[in-house]
């Protein structure tokens, strides 16, 4: 999975000077873009430093990068992630630091959008550090996805219902468009977004600046990452944004990761490929956005059966949910089948709130590969992802709901008599 990319920067049509920053580190695969702000130029001396220290403390920990490429010490990517972290604390300290030294860039500060590409040829990871209001984009499969959350005070007015996106330019809040509420080196630290996620071939990304993203869209930007050379890339998105009236500092990075996947590479790719898409088929999972989908999808594993292989059998303690990626599962009771589950189904569901035995015996009637969510890892996101919790909950409820009317009306049915109504009852109480 080869990787080409490119990056330019523009003063724009309406700014006398450039703060924006970007860096591109070859080696060690790490790709950064930062907006500056402060009066004096001091947003352009902010951004420049923020680079640089970010840069600087990620080679300074390249072993541990090293050691995650060959798997030889056992590195995980929460401590590739904390590295970031730190590594955007840094820069963070430093610029504030300045800032207190030199009076006339007090308050100056600056968003850090920064993507680290890690790991074995076979197997990428990708890994961003985020700040501001400056963006990450995945362009996959001709979609293109947003990783990054921007930390503004118009999308904070629409995350709490306040406002809606289209209601931005009209808003009276339209002067406030460009705040943002967090950044690097305004206070001596800060709170940084950290996320990690399978790479594929044919991969497409964009770090930019607000100055850029303004000027392009979800439905454009797979086309315009996706054409020509990609060292003519970069260009062509800033003359986008001139011709659309170029209000503000451009800056963009594009990365491509090669179509040529070898053969080594297919399996772990169709793996990671296939348990997003069975998650994003799930119902409880149908509000995520697919950054917090990949967050679900980072705390499941998957697991392979063989033909006539057990899952579990009743009576059994529940712990996990399953989700078929592949293959068919068999529900029975006391050996009468009462179901069987294809692709994108799921069973199980039930263990992830309480410790109840399992009502029923899950087995795999052919080559069977499933995608597991464990109690213990569902608590964790619900614990430290308040939004994403929510979401998932309110799914939850709504698909127990669901179920619940379907089982009274089919108990309605069993009693005037209706056999295939006592039939579905059971096999819906014993789904459940």
């Amino acid at each position: 999975m080869e990787l080409t990319f490119a990056a330019a920067t523009d003063v724009g049509r309406q700014r006398t000077h450039n703060e924006d920053n970007f860096l591109i580190d070859k080696k060690l695969r790490l790709f950064l873009v930062a907006d500056g702000m402060g009066g004096h130029a001091a947003g352009e001396v902010a951004s420049s430093i923020a680079v640089h220290e970010i840069r600087d403390a990620v080679y300074g920990n390249r072993d541990l990068i090293d050691r995650y490429r060959a798997d030889a010490a056992g590195v995980q990517a929460l401590e590739i992630l904390q590295m970031l972290e730190h590594a955007v604390q840094s820069a963070c300290s430093t610029v504030f630091n300045r800032a207190q030294a030199e009076p006339e860039k007090r308050g100056m500060g600056t968003t850090a959008s920064v993507l680290l590409i890690a790991g074995a040829p076979d197997h990428l990871r990708g890994f961003i550090a985020h700040v501001g209001d400056s963006r990450i984009y995945l362009a996959r499969q001709n979609q293109c996805h947003q990783l990054t959350e921007d930390h503004s005070l118009m999308n904070e007015l629409v995350r709490r219902g306040k406002l809606k996106r289209d209601q931005v330019e009209s808003s009276p809040y339209k002067q406030f468009k460009n705040a943002v509420t967090r950044a690097v080196g305004v206070y001596a630290s800060v709170e940084v977004d950290t996320f990690d996620f399978d790479i594929l071939p044919g991969d497409r990304f964009l770090l930019a600046s607000d100055g850029l993203y303004a000027y392009v869209t979800d439905d454009t930007l797979p086309e315009l990452l996706g054409g020509g050379e990609v060292k003519d890339v970069p260009k062509n998105l800033i003359d986008v944004a001139n011709e659309g009236g170029g209000h503000d500092n451009i800056t963009g990075v594009v990365i491509r990761v090669g179509d040529g996947a070898t053969t080594t590479t297919q399996p772990k790719v169709g793996e990671a490929s296939l348990k997003l898409d069975a998650l994003k088929a799930m119902q409880m999972f149908r509000y995520l956005s697919y950054r917090e989908l990949v967050r679900v999808a980072n705390s499941t594993t998957v697991i392979e059966y063989d033909g006539d292989a057990p899952v579990f059998a009743e009576g059994e303690p529940g712990e996990s949910m399953y989700v078929v990626m592949s293959g068919t599962i068999k529900l029975s009771k006391a050996g009468v089948g009462v179901a069987s589950l294809g692709k994108g189904q799921h069973f199980g569901e039930m263990s992830l709130i309480d410790r109840s035995m399992r009502s029923l015996t899950a087995t795999a009637t052919e080559p069977t590969m499933l995608v597991v969510v464990k109690r213990k890892d569902f608590y964790e996101i619900i614990k430290k992802e308040p939004e994403l919790a929510t979401k998932l909950l309110w799914s939850f409820v709504q698909v127990l709901g669901a179920r619940l009317r379907k089982t009274t009306s089919d108990l309605s049915d069993a009693l005037h008599g209706d056999k295939h109504g006592i039939d579905t009852t059971a096999e819906n109480l014993f789904q459940d």
